[in-house]
Parts: structure tokens; sequence; C-alpha cells
């Protein structure tokens, strides 16, 4: 298991519940050594496409392998190869830190002789020292995320899946917690993470993002933010913001308008300048205060290439 090789290979994978469609052919590969951001809203299809790579649930159709194991028939190996780490990881409030840990140790079968060295390891690395008998019920939210990101790695797995690990976390127990995935990812361990947190995704590797169902790109945040975006990305303050948001897309050579607090994201034709954004607004009757150009973040790319299958599917 080099760097370069597949620890994650999908091809066509679709899964049907009924009429619906949660993910709708996915063909993409994960390297080892990869910090992979796998990103989308609620509902996209990302926690259906963890499930089924980790072999919980069959595919409806397509193909994938993890590890080199086919996540159709061979489930078993997968999940006492992986570490997964759920929106709602199942940790035991019963049971101190230290209980929890052992209780997972044993579940992956993890070797008795070397397993008191293992959970010294763990809880320094979660910063966990002197919480060691607290009941996990008694934790904080950010002590809990630790505590459940340890048990999922008890094991050691090569692969770590993680689905909205930080979800309803504040922002220090987030930085925290990329702090310790980045100290993974440094031992090794390849780490498939879903998040709708889009500053999140630019610490990955690669990100895919997807969109009911689909994959709609996929590469490195750097090159996202560069190919990704269809025109040229202003930000815009003006008055009325709110006549703005509906005066401006009528606009010839306006692609998108977008809300970013108190000011506008404008997305043009690749030929436009922030002179020519100026004259054309002011020619709606808005009183423009400053127009600059600015690169475009990974919300900028996702909102601009959901946009058109928006459209297509008739929610605008």
């Amino acid at each position: 298991m080099e760097p370069g090789d597949a620890a994650i290979v999908c091809d066509g994978l679709t899964k049907r519940f009924g009429e619906l469609i949660a993910v709708d052919r996915l063909s993409m590969r994960v390297d080892f050594g990869e910090v992979f951001g796998f990103l989308g809203p609620n509902g996209s299809g990302k926690t259906t496409t963890i499930r089924m790579l980790c072999g919980i649930i069959t595919p409806s159709e397509g193909a994938g392998s993890v590890l080199g194991f086919n996540i159709a028939t061979q489930g078993e190996e997968i999940k006492q190869r992986v570490g997964y780490m759920s929106q709602r990881f199942a940790l035991y409030e019963d049971l101190t830190v230290v209980e929890n840990l052992e209780f997972y140790a044993e579940v992956y079968q993890y070797p008795r002789g070397r397993l008191r060295e293992r959970l010294r390891e763990l809880i320094s690395m979660a910063d966990l020292t002197g919480r060691e008998r607290s009941l996990a019920a008694h934790l904080s939210g950010g002590w809990k995320q630790r505590l459940a990101l340890a048990c999922a790695i008890v094991h050691q797995p090569p692969l770590l899946f993680l689905d909205e690990p930080t979800a309803g976390v504040d922002p220090v127990s987030r930085r925290r917690f990329w702090t310790m995935i980045y100290s993974l990812a440094g031992q090794g361990i390849t780490i498939f993470l879903t998040t709708h947190y889009l500053d999140e995704a630019e610490h990955a590797n690669r990100v895919g993002m997807m969109h009911a169902g689909r994959l709609i790109a996929l590469d490195t945040p750097a090159i996202l933010r560069q190919r990704g975006l269809r025109g040229s990305l202003f930000e815009l303050q003006c008055e009325p913001v709110m006549a703005a948001l509906e005066s401006l897309p009528k606009v010839s050579g306006v692609r998108e308008v977008t809300l970013y607090g108190t000011m506008l994201h404008v997305v043009t034709d690749l030929d436009w300048d922030a002179e020519k954004l100026t004259t054309r607004s002011a020619e709606t009757g808005l009183q423009v205060s400053s127009v600059r150009r600015i690169a475009a973040s990974l919300e900028d790319v996702f909102v601009s290439l959901i946009r058109p299958e928006r459209s297509a599917e008739g929610e605008e």
C-alpha cells in the first residue's frame, strides 16, 4: 500500500431507496495517504456513500472496493480493517473514557498485550489526560468528539471514514479536531471525510463535490477554485441589496448573484472588469459603494456548479 495506490475505488456506484436515487452512478478513486474531502449539503448522498463503502449497506448497481475488498460481498473484511466515525458515534455514556476505549479495542480484537500502551497513546493524542475516569456522559461536545475519534482508530486502521465529524461543535473544537486529523494523516492513515463546511474542505488534498446524489466536481481545492468558477468574480457593495438580487441577474453578462452578509458576490462573463460592473449596476438604479475582483472560494465554486443543476430540476 504505497501513496498513489487506490484505497477506494467506485465504478458507477448507485444506491436506490424505492424511487429515491440517493447515490447516482458515482465513479472515483481515493489514493492511499490522501485526506479526501467529500463535500455537499445534507441529503446529497455523502452518508449513503460511506455506508456502502464500509459494507454496511449494499449498492443497487455498480461496483466498489475498499482496501482491495469488494464492498458488496466482503463487508465484514472491510469493517475489521477501517475506522468509522459516524455523525452520531455510538459512545456509551455510562462508561468512562477508558472503558469506551477498552470496549472498542475488544470489538476490533486488538491484542491485549499491547492495549495498555495503545490506550496511553490515544488518550495523549486526544488530549484526554486527566479525564480517563470521567463518564462519557459528562464530557462536553468537543471532548466526546475526540473520544469518538480515538475509539474509531483504536485498532490502528489504514483507512478512516469520518462522517460529518465536526457538526455541532464550536470553532475551537473544530480546529483542534483538524489538528488531530493532520497528525493521523502524517502517520500514513488515509482519511475520507464528509462535511458541509466548505472552509473545512479547503484542508483536504482533494475534494469531491456532491449534489443530489451526483458527483459534480473532483479535484484539488486550488484547481477547483481556479477552474471551477464559470466567469469572473466580484464583491459588490450597493444599495438596496435586495433589489440588486432581483435586478442584476437580468443584466446580460451577469451569470449569478449571491448574498454574502451585506455584500454580493457577482459572477460575470470573463471579459468584465470592476468598472463595467459598476456602470451596469448603476444603470439598474443601484447605488454602488465599492466593487472589487476577488478570488473564488470553494463555496463560490459550489454555488456556481449547482446552479445549472437546480435550474434543470425546476428549483428556481
